[in-house]
């Protein structure tokens, strides 16, 4: 196995996280949403979505979204349960209903209401010094469950028990840093505490160079895999995500091309 180097990951960060490389990709619709605190709110609904077919997703995601029209704290703020209900009667996304999707924007009017952005909502259940996000995770999301009447949803996992979440992370990861791909906004969050959103992509990664040996996209497999690229770059271990994951995404692009970089 070609040992891995942070020198050899900066160059492959340097190569491939570009903006020309996202689409197609829930991400890019980020992008259209100057104001942080309408972008925060496309960013949970884009990363909520991210399961299936990418172009089902695409097509779901832009559904929503224009919808809402380009101020999305806005619209969610200026409309009551009874709009939200219409608006999204008809809307289907694999396992998600309408029913769901009204009920996620009538728990984020509920959440705003109380603390002016989903950001505030989040750093709220975070403690000074926690060496870990996962605690304010859950209690973030328990408290989007709970807002949206929905103890259980295809849109908002539960970490307590034990998946991945791979759509929280792309979530935070999306908030949290900020480079030329992820447009970033939050500022009270550490790169350092972010956990990588794990798909068949990274798994595969995380295998081939020895990050882990777990087969179970699991909770534990994401913090092994973590934790094996906090040991090349502790202060933002989930940076390489996307350059990585992109020789599985793209067409043009293949794991022997990674191997070519990595030798």
């Amino acid at each position: 196995m070609p040992r891995l180097t942070r020198p050899i990951l900066d160059t492959i960060y340097r190569k491939y996280n570009r903006k020309e490389l996202v689409s197609p990709d829930p991400l890019q619709f980020l992008y259209e949403y100057p104001r942080k605190e309408d972008r925060e709110i496309a960013a949970l609904i884009a990363s909520s979505l991210a399961y299936g077919r990418v172009a089902q997703i695409l097509t779901s995601v832009s559904r929503v979204l224009e919808a809402a029209g380009p101020y999305l704290r806005d619209f969610i703020l200026d409309n009551g349960d009874n709009h939200f209900r219409r608006e999204f009667r008809n809307f289907k996304h694999r396992f998600t209903t309408g029913e769901e999707m009204s009920a996620l924007f009538i728990g984020l009017k509920k959440i705003l209401e109380t603390h002016g952005s989903l950001e505030s909502c989040f750093v709220s259940y975070l403690e000074q010094g926690a060496p870990s996000l996962l605690p304010a995770i859950t209690a973030f999301t328990k408290e989007i469950r709970h807002a949206s009447a929905m103890p259980a949803s295809s849109l908002i996992s539960d970490p307590s028990k034990g998946s991945a979440c791979k759509r929280l992370h792309l979530f935070l990861r999306w908030m949290v840093r900020e480079d030329s791909v992820d447009p970033g906004g939050w500022k009270n969050i550490q790169p350092s505490m972010l956990i990588i959103p794990l798909d068949t992509h990274m798994h595969y990664f995380g295998t081939c160079y020895g990050f882990t040996s777990r087969k179970a996209a699991d909770l534990k497999t994401a913090l092994e895999i973590t934790e094996g690229f906090s040991r090349l770059n502790s202060g933002d271990p989930v940076k390489y995500d996307f350059s990585l994951t992109r020789f599985g995404i793209r067409n043009d692009l293949c794991w022997d091309d990674l191997e070519s970089m990595i030798k």
